[in-house]
């Protein structure tokens, strides 16, 4: 069963849509032209129940069905990211330095273009809870929109995501089930010293020389303290230290990202870079502090739930344009929040060659985004067939 005709009869109009969200993008919870105009459509559609401001700017709109049943959740992100655009595109974003480097103009359209067909036709028994969610990027918006209490609020039984994939085929899809995409964590390691001349470092205590001595050694965990089997990466990604060419600073900083999938490999990681802080503290002289932020968990998709959820994909665009065991990613989502609220499946949908997601020249592609409505429309077909 190929694209929906009904959706494809509207694909100009998604195109559309599309292209206004990528030029108002905003970030984390605040997405109030983003939430507004989806809001819009929503009421245009015809929805049953809209509920606005959860998570400051998220949005849950329900389709009541044909009789009764449960309640199937879909969640689309909406923020962007903090990146100034270089597509130049004639619907470039018009937010200085804020664009939609990762499809998420693209994942609101194709929820957008799945409510319009499902309060339509509602083929379907029970309900559906459409999830526009703020802060995917930045913030936590899907564990704030499960604090605020959504899957109890609107009795949601299980719950998917769709999200795009560059350099993957065009209409293809690609899932895994049990865990999809890693826990993230985040380090900031600030070092103090004394500081001084250039020309006299032995009157210092010199915070540039344990800062690289740390960032080496934290390189160590990864291929000295764990089980080459287990996926981990360690990556510091910022070295902050001192003004001129002559002058040792006082003070350095580090920063970097964790990912783990195995909560003992993230505790040993936690308390290796706390062992290897004071260690090497103490061996160059210096005063150093671990803040250590445990952030969005691991993404565990159900069993089950995925292999139903690849068998709709395949229904759209062809068992052979269907990956079903694609295996683990050492990228993060908060949709990992939902999912440990609710079963349910992450899955992603290839859009062709492009630009790499976060990539100042990325651009979601319009073709693709009637095949994802149509994978979410038959979704909630097939799982809450109408009497």
């Amino acid at each position: 069963m190929p694209v929906v005709n009904r959706i494809a009869d509207y694909a100009r109009d998604m195109t559309a849509w599309r292209q206004h969200l990528h030029r108002i993008p905003e970030l984390g919870l605040d997405c109030p032209k983003t939430s507004g105009f989806v809001a819009e459509k929503l009421r245009a559609f015809g929805v049953d129940e809209l509920h606005e401001g959860i998570a400051r700017t998220g949005i849950v709109a329900i389709i009541n069905g044909r009789g009764d049943g449960p309640t199937i959740g879909l969640r689309a992100d909406m923020d962007g990211l903090p990146i100034r655009e270089a597509t130049g595109l004639d619907y470039a974003s018009d937010h200085e330095g804020c664009m939609h480097a990762c499809g998420h103009d693209g994942h609101t359209t194709m929820l957008l273009g799945a409510a319009r067909y499902l309060a339509e036709t509602r083929n379907f028994a029970g309900r559906v809870a459409l999830i526009f969610q703020p802060a995917e990027e930045a913030g936590g918006g899907a564990e704030v929109m499960v604090q605020e209490g959504i899957m109890d609020r609107f009795d949601i039984s299980e719950v998917y995501a769709l999200h795009n994939a560059p350099g993957f085929g065009e209409g293809g899809f690609y899932t895994t089930p049990g865990p999809i995409m890693a826990a993230v964590d985040t380090f900031h390691v600030h070092i103090q010293g004394v500081g001084g001349h250039g020309a006299m470092p032995h009157e210092t205590r010199d915070p540039v020389m344990a800062a690289c001595g740390i960032a080496q050694a934290f390189q160590t965990i990864v291929s000295r303290n764990h089980y080459a089997l287990d996926d981990l990466v360690v990556s510091v990604t910022q070295i902050h230290a001192g003004t001129v060419d002559n002058v040792i600073p006082d003070t350095a900083y580090l920063n970097g990202t964790i990912r783990t999938f195995d909560p003992a490999v993230q505790k040993m990681v936690m308390g290796r870079m706390e062992q290897i802080v004071a260690g090497q503290a103490a061996s160059y002289g210096v005063e150093a502090r671990l803040d250590y932020d445990i952030g969005y968990p691991a993404t565990i998709n159900d069993p089950d739930r995925t292999r139903f959820a690849a068998a709709v994909a395949a229904e759209i665009s062809g068992e052979h344009r269907v990956v079903r065991e694609a295996g683990r990613e050492m990228g993060a989502e908060d949709f990992s929040y939902m999912l440990q609220a609710r079963p349910g499946a992450y899955l992603f949908l290839g859009q062709g060659e492009s630009a790499g997601l976060h990539h100042p020249e990325y651009n979601f592609n319009d073709q693709v985004a009637p095949i994802g409505a149509s994978f979410f429309a038959r979704l909630v077909e097939t799982a809450q067939p109408a009497a």
